[in-house]
C-alpha cells in the first residue's frame, strides 16, 4: 500500500511538473535546461564529459532570448548560492578548531557553486569571450534586477583574476596591424569619433602612436587602447590634432606626448581596470623611445559637467541660458565657465571619488589637474557635455606615485595654482 502510495505521488509529480513546464515560454524552458545541464557539469569528474558538456552550456546559452537569460540569471541566484546551513556547520566547526582541514572545508563550502559553473564553462573553447558576454547581458538587468548582483561578483571576481595584467600583452597598432583589428579601433572609438580608414591612417602616422592590450583568450579584440599624438607643446584643443590633413611631424623634435583618446572596449569587463597600467606603461616606453619627451599630458572631455551644472543651477541669466541650451557659449562667458568647470573637477565629490568619471580616472593614476581649455572640442558632442571645455591632465613620472597616494589617500586633487584660483572664484556663481 505505501509503495503505491508513494507510487501515485511521484507520477503527480511528474505530471504537475510537466504541467508547469509547459506554461512557462520555450525560452524559459531552455534556461531551465541549461541549468540542469549545468548542475551534471559541476558534478562531471571525467574530463572528456566535462568538456562536452561545457561545450554543450555554451551552445544552450547563446540560443536564449531576453526572456531566457533573466531566468538562467535568476537560477544562478536562488539555486547555484552557498547553503547556509552547510557553511554555519563549517564556520563553526573552524570556530572550535582552526585546523587546516577545517579551512579548507569551510573555504569550499562558502564558494557559490556558480563559480565552478563559470570555471567549467570557461573550459569550452571560446568560453572566456562567452563569458564576457554574458556579464555584458547581465549587468543589463543589474538596475531592474539588484539581487543578482550577487552573480556578478562572483563573475566579476574571476574576470579580474582571468584579465589580470600578468595576462595582458601590450601591443603597438600601426597601419601593419591585421584589419580585423583596425576595424574594430574605428568601431569601438568612444571619444574621438573615427570617420574610416583614411581617418584612421592618419592616426597611425609617423608622429601619433596607439597602442592596446590585448588578452590571450580575445586573440584580434582590444580591450582597452590609447591614442598618442607628438606635438611641440601642452594643446590647448583637440581639432588640430584630429585634422586628417595635418602635417606629419617628426617625433624626435616633439617635446610633448598627448594622450587625446582612451577607450575601453568590453562592455562585460566594466569595472576591471586596465587604464591605469596602460597610461603608465605607454609613458614610459614613449620616454624610453623618444628621450626628447619632456611632458606626459592628456587633452581629455569633461562629460559630466554640463549636467553637474544643470542640477546645481548658476544665478547669472545669460549662463544659465548656456546651460539649458548646450549652445557654442560667448566669449565673454568663457571666465565664468573656466572657473566652474575647474571647480567642478578639483571639488566636486562623490564619496570618495572625483564626480567627473574622466577626472576621477586619471586623478586616481597619479595625474595633476594642468589646465582647462576654452572651446577645445566645438563638436556637437563636445558642447553637449561640457560647452567645448576640455582639461589636460599632466602625468609627471616622478610624481605620479605621490599624487596618487594625495588623491586616495588624503581625498586631495592635484591641481596647478591656475586651476585652484579659477576654481575658488565659482562660489560666487553657483545658486
Amino acid at each position: 500500500m505505501a509503495e503505491a502510495g508513494s507510487l501515485i505521488r511521484r507520477l503527480v509529480a511528474s505530471v504537475t511538473g510537466a504541467t508547469l513546464d509547459m506554461t512557462r515560454s520555450k525560452d524559459a524552458r531552455r534556461a531551465d535546461r541549461l541549468a540542469r545541464v549545468l548542475r551534471t557539469l559541476i558534478s562531471e569528474k571525467g574530463e572528456a564529459t566535462g568538456a562536452a558538456l561545457a561545450r554543450r552550456s555554451l551552445t544552450m546559452y547563446a540560443h536564449l532570448g531576453a526572456e531566457g537569460r533573466r531566468r538562467f540569471f535568476e537560477i544562478l541566484a536562488r539555486d547555484f548560492s552557498p547553503d547556509r546551513q552547510t557553511v554555519l556547520e563549517a564556520a563553526q566547526a573552524w570556530h572550535r578548531d582552526p585546523s587546516p582541514a577545517n579551512h579548507a572545508a569551510l573555504q569550499r563550502f562558502v564558494e557559490p557553486p556558480r563559480q565552478e559553473v563559470f570555471r567549467r564553462m570557461n573550459m569550452a573553447p571560446g568560453g572566456t569571450a562567452a563569458l564576457v558576454g554574458l556579464r555584458n547581458a547581465l549587468l543589463d538587468e543589474l538596475k531592474a534586477n539588484p539581487h543578482l548582483a550577487v552573480v556578478d561578483q562572483d563573475l566579476t571576481h574571476l574576470l579580474g583574476s582571468w584579465f589580470n595584467r600578468g595576462f595582458l600583452e601590450l601591443r603597438r597598432i600601426d597601419w601593419r596591424t591585421p584589419a580585423v583589428t583596425l576595424e574594430k579601433l574605428i568601431a569601438y572609438e568612444a571619444v574621438h569619433q573615427i570617420h574610416g580608414f583614411p581617418d584612421l591612417k592618419r592616426r597611425l602616422e609617423n608622429d601619433r602612436r596607439c597602442f592596446g592590450f590585448f588578452h590571450p583568450a580575445l586573440a584580434d579584440e582590444p580591450l582597452i587602447f590609447v591614442e598618442v599624438a607628438f606635438v611641440d607643446e601642452l594643446p590647448a584643443a583637440v581639432g588640430p590634432i584630429l585634422a586628417p590633413e595635418s602635417t606629419v611631424g617628426d617625433p624626435r623634435r616633439a617635446k610633448c606626448a598627448v594622450f587625446y583618446s582612451i577607450t575601453s572596449c568590453q562592455s562585460g569587463l566594466r569595472g576591471i581596470s586596465f587604464g591605469n597600467f596602460l597610461i603608465k606603461q605607454v609613458a614610459a616606453d614613449l620616454h624610453a623611445e623618444l628621450p626628447n619627451l619632456k611632458i606626459f599630458a592628456t587633452l581629455s572631455p569633461i562629460p559630466g559637467f554640463r549636467k553637474w551644472l544643470q542640477r546645481r543651477g548658476v544665478k547669472d541669466a545669460a549662463l544659465r541660458s548656456v546651460v539649458d541650451s548646450g549652445t557654442l557659449p560667448p566669449e565673454e562667458l568663457r571666465a565664468p565657465l573656466e572657473s566652474l568647470a575647474s571647480h567642478y573637477l578639483a571639488r566636486e565629490w562623490e564619496g570618495t571619488q572625483a564626480l567627473d568619471p574622466v577626472a576621477r580616472f586619471h586623478l586616481g593614476n597619479g595625474a595633476r589637474l594642468e589646465r582647462v581649455n576654452w572651446l577645445a572640442d566645438v563638436t556637437p558632442k563636445g558642447l553637449a557635455q561640457s560647452f567645448g571645455l576640455m582639461v589636460n591632465y599632466v602625468y609627471d613620472l616622478g610624481d605620479v606615485e605621490r599624487n596618487h597616494e594625495d588623491y586616495v589617500k588624503r581625498h586631495r586633487v592635484v591641481s596647478s595654482s591656475t586651476v585652484d584660483r579659477a576654481a575658488s572664484e565659482a562660489g560666487k556663481l553657483l545658486t
